[in-house]
């Protein structure tokens, strides 16, 4: 085995107020939602920003249908989410922004 690239791991505490504002925005669109933190495998622009110091979080809602099978369209050729899981992301997203 050999290593081709090593970079650095990155991790935030599910805590304080800018998670409490993500929490507070999705509970607002879907009141039976759980939002939970994840383990992201892919990169993110986050490493090079924690070099300075801030601290990034991923936050892109989608509301998926439970019949949707989203794993098997991620970045396939057929990649796509139903317009209203983005209708749904979009008003969470502006929820957020407008408690920042």
């Amino acid at each position: 085995m050999e290593t081709i690239t090593s970079d650095i791991a990155l991790e935030a505490a599910f805590e304080g107020a800018m998670v409490e504002n993500m929490v507070n925005s999705i509970l607002a669109e879907d009141p039976e939602g759980i939002p939970v933190p994840y383990t992201l495998s892919g990169g993110t622009d986050n490493k090079a920003l924690s070099q300075l110091g801030i601290k990034g979080y991923g936050f892109s809602p989608l509301k998926l249908p439970a019949d949707l099978d989203f794993t098997a369209l991620f970045h396939g050729i057929d990649e796509r989410v139903p317009v209203e899981s983005l209708k749904f992301g979009a008003r969470v997203l502006d929820r957020f922004l407008r408690n920042v």
